[in-house]
């Protein structure tokens, strides 16, 4: 067989040869942008043209501050297709993690949207390796800016050709660079080779989940982290027509988005999925989901009330996915099985919640604390581990933690899991979340799934807290929906629990806050609240 390298321009070519008429819908920062896959590859290719005029060399590292919208898709395809290393880098970091990454990865130049370019004057005289920053936006002149060497992305590309003859190389080179999310300390670095983006293209093709070109597709999971799952690689290759949704966008805007461009596609986190149900349900016969033929919902665990709500109130079909920074992202997908097809409703439901079953090409275990595998009988609890062709071999630049995540081959996820016999993966919990009370383990998750099930509660977050003799407790912390704050009580959460779940799970106290904290990637924050319960922020149950 031929020795032909797995390269991204792969994609860029189908979708300009096969799909040219095809639609591009991008909310632009002056209303609606829409163009086709042969007017974005002749785009493509000025910006590839444009970078060898601004001197930048094969291998160097391209910055990206954007949100979801063509220009930063044109980057997709322009940096990596010409030998260069697009850094996405995550909008939502603090300041000091920003200026980390970006001085981490030494980027050279940074494309940044202009409601974002506040943020990167902030941190220009601290960024040394950047050389000059591009404007993206619509409008014909810049402002005065802070900026170093500031030019518009319109008049970068303007005056470039439209050919350009994308370079064939080694599939292992590198065409992404992510930083994770951290918690605590500097975010790790991850290297997406092209041999890894392209393989982990093919989990479009997936079952139900998976799309083609009659597809309207829009990721609402961010182009800043983890690749937005992979989707403006996946839906390019099969041809569906994108929408991104651009600056800021809120959940009336995904609403309208929606409803006017036919979406039948999308994925998210459940927070998003969570906002855009409020909004249709504060504006009931407003919006027309009619067109959405299934859902995807990832980053953290997918509340069973949440999924019943969608198909019972929308029609719309919710389900699960999973992955980390780490394995570009996706790793399981809750395909249903033909074998479920003889469950009850309310079994199909809960079936739907769990985390999926393994995408091919990929391997897993899940391993004691004494590092044992445990069986896949969907009791045992173990940490997941993984290899394969689309999971990190090494952090960037940074040997200590890449030690430290893998043993014998195997990235360590952090996640604890179990695996029933039918081949489905349930998170029960990050090994950090873990509540362990009296010699037992109690999933914070699960916990917060019942919680999220009281008619009244808008969302819910479980942390352990310690207690001199069970070791540690769980507290309850819950946002009630606008019209239930002030008459739902901690006792009225307590008794709803009581049939629900082990006496030994019942929190030790329910205390009710306005929101729980969000990751820069839209998670719970347990950390956060264990800061405000450590600091006396959280309050006694009403």
């Amino acid at each position: 067989m031929m020795r032909y390298p797995l390269l991204l321009r792969s994609v860029l070519y189908r979708a300009n040869t096969v799909f040219p008429e095809k639609e591009i819908v991008s909310r632009d920062f002056g209303g609606l942008f829409r163009y086709t896959y042969r007017d974005m590859f002749q785009r493509v290719s000025r910006l590839a043209n444009a970078l060898e005029r601004l001197g930048l060399e094969r291998g160097d590292h391209v910055g990206s501050f954007a949100w979801n919208n063509h220009r930063h898709l044109e980057l997709y395809y322009a940096v990596p297709c010409s030998e260069r290393v697009l850094h996405t880098i995550n909008i939502r970091l603090f300041r000091e993690q920003l200026v980390y990454s970006i001085n981490h990865a030494e980027d050279k130049v940074i494309f940044v949207d202009e409601d974002l370019v506040p943020v990167m004057e902030d941190l220009v005289d601290e960024l040394p390796t950047v050389e000059c920053f591009v404007v993206m936006t619509d409008k014909p002149e810049l402002p005065p800016s802070k900026l170093r060497n500031p030019i518009s992305y319109e008049e970068l590309i303007q005056d470039e050709s439209d050919a350009y003859a994308f370079p064939e190389f080694d599939e292992w080179t590198p065409a992404i660079i992510g930083y994770t999310s951290a918690t605590t300390g500097n975010p790790k670095g991850v290297v997406y080779t092209h041999r890894g983006l392209y393989l982990h293209c093919l989990t479009s093709l997936v079952g139900e989940l998976g799309t083609d070109e009659r597809d309207v597709t829009m990721p609402i999971v961010p182009m800043f982290h983890v690749n937005a799952w992979g989707r403006p690689y996946s839906d390019t290759w099969v041809g569906a027509k994108q929408v991104y949704p651009g600056s800021r966008p809120s959940p009336k805007d995904f609403c309208e988005l929606i409803s006017n461009e036919r979406i039948t596609y999308s994925a998210g986190v459940p927070t998003i999925w969570m906002g855009i149900l409020q909004e249709v349900r504060n504006n009931p016969g407003k919006y027309d989901f009619s067109s959405i033929r299934v859902l995807m919902s990832g980053g953290s665990a997918l509340p069973l009330s949440l999924t019943a709500a969608y198909q019972e109130e929308l029609g719309v079909k919710l389900y699960q996915g999973y992955g980390q920074t780490e394995t570009t992202p996706v790793t399981f997908v809750n395909v249903p099985k033909s074998s479920l097809d003889s469950l009850s409703d309310e079994q199909r439901m809960r079936m739907r919640t769990k985390t999926g079953l393994l995408l091919p090409g990929l391997e897993m275990r899940l391993v004691d604390a004494e590092g044992k595998d445990v069986p896949f009988d969907g009791k045992a609890m173990g940490e997941l581990l993984l290899r394969g062709p689309w999971v990190i071999g090494e952090y960037y630049k940074n040997p200590e933690k890449t030690k430290e995540a893998f043993v014998d081959g195997w990235f360590r996820t952090g996640d604890i899991a179990m695996v029933d016999e039918m081949g489905y993966l349930q998170i029960t919990d990050r090994t950090k979340d873990l509540i362990k009370s009296g010699g037992e383990w109690i999933s914070s998750v699960d916990l917060e799934n019942v919680i999220m099930g009281h008619p009244a509660v808008s969302e819910a977050a479980v942390i352990g807290i310690a207690h001199e003799k069970w070791q540690e407790r769980p507290l309850a912390c819950v946002v009630l929906r606008p019209e239930a704050r002030g008459s739902v009580t901690r006792a009225d959460i307590l008794l709803y629990l009581e049939d629900k779940v082990a006496k030994w799970w019942m929190p030790d106290d329910v205390v009710f806050i306005d929101e729980v904290p969000k990751t820069s990637v839209g998670k719970f924050s347990k950390k956060t609240l264990r800061e405000q319960y450590e600091a006396g922020q959280l309050g006694a149950g009403a």
